[in-house]
């Protein structure tokens, strides 16, 4: 018992120093947006104050409740550190769902701000920021958040449960679990809205609506199409929602407009849909799949068995 005690607390101590000193970096690196972009800028006032907390948000916040953070580790207070550090663990979440708009809005007074662009420019020149990009700089609370999940979690797995600050570490793990879900949850909806907006963009006109609130994207590729009647086999682009199973065929290469995009030939609502795997169950080349609708049933095909086992599964998943 005593040995095991004495390597969790080896252990302990190992974390408790390393989560410290990248807590350290984590703040020199805060530190050079705050000094050299944010402060120098509200005094310029280069950037009207708005568009400054559009790019910035609460980046401020995040670098003191971390300054008091590293303090507290300094001192060997992990548990009152990490209580006092939890209460502030929103503004990650409130980051993040404001980095796309931030992204957005930087991007765009790059092109008509030159004023800031060239001072952005003179900053990332000098010394300190060893050829590092202000954009690279604003996404550290999000690989920082990611990172604290691991250090409590390993803290918690070699603390004793008998020692009066484990129920403090405890609570905190479970915090950064709950802000690491809600910003998961948050780069997961930008991701597939980004996706929706691609496949929105590719197909020829604005009759089929891609774009529905709820609807997630799983996955695309060529299929071909097996007529009823012994016509040639067709091949196809099919995108598969959480809802909803579209096929396209490619425009004229020779149209003016849209020889790049891809016209929709049918939407087939997935509530009423079957799936069944006609054949590729043992390792022959390729497979054929049934997909039966109220109406319709279509056949298709692959002549990759890997290929025709993804589909069987997402389209299996999406229609439960």
């Amino acid at each position: 018992v005593e040995e095991q005690r004495a390597r969790w607390e080896r252990k302990r101590s190992r974390t408790a120093k390393e989560l410290l000193e990248t807590e350290h970096r984590y703040l020199e690196q805060l530190d050079l947006v705050v000094t050299f972009f944010v402060t120098i800028l509200k005094a310029k006032g280069t950037l009207k104050p708005a568009v400054l907390e559009t790019i910035f948000g609460p980046l401020e916040s995040i670098y003191s409740a971390s300054h008091v953070l590293s303090l507290h580790l300094e001192r060997g207070n992990l548990g009152p550190g990490l209580e006092n550090f939890c209460q502030n663990l929103e503004l990650y979440g409130h980051y993040t769902e404001n980095l796309e708009q931030a992204n957005k809005t930087l991007k765009e007074q790059l092109r008509k701000n030159k004023s800031f662009r060239q001072f952005k420019k003179l900053q990332e020149t000098r010394p300190q920021f060893q050829g590092r990009k202000l954009e690279d700089l604003l996404s550290l609370p999000l690989q920082r958040l990611h990172q604290y999940k691991h250090f409590l979690r390993d803290l918690l797995e070699n603390t004793s449960p008998n020692i009066a600050e484990y129920q403090k570490l405890e609570k905190a793990v479970k915090s950064i679990s709950d802000v690491s879900q809600w910003v998961q949850d948050t780069v997961r909806k930008r991701e597939n809205s980004l996706q929706l907006l691609r496949v929105q963009k590719l197909l020829k006109g604005q009759k089929t609506q891609v774009l529905t609130p709820g609807r997630w994207y799983i996955r695309e590729g060529w299929l071909l199409v097996v007529p009823s009647k012994g016509e040639e086999l067709k091949r196809r682009m099919f995108f598969l929602f959480s809802d909803i199973f579209i096929a396209t065929k490619p425009c004229h290469p020779l149209h003016p407009l849209n020889s790049n995009k891809l016209a929709c030939q049918a939407v087939y609502p997935l509530h009423q849909c079957v799936v069944d795997k006609v054949f590729g169950h043992t390792q022959s080349q390729g497979g054929l799949l049934s997909l039966s609708f109220p109406h319709k049933t279509l056949l298709l095909m692959s002549s990759e068995q890997q290929d025709i086992n993804d589909w069987y599964w997402s389209l299996t998943a999406a229609v439960r």
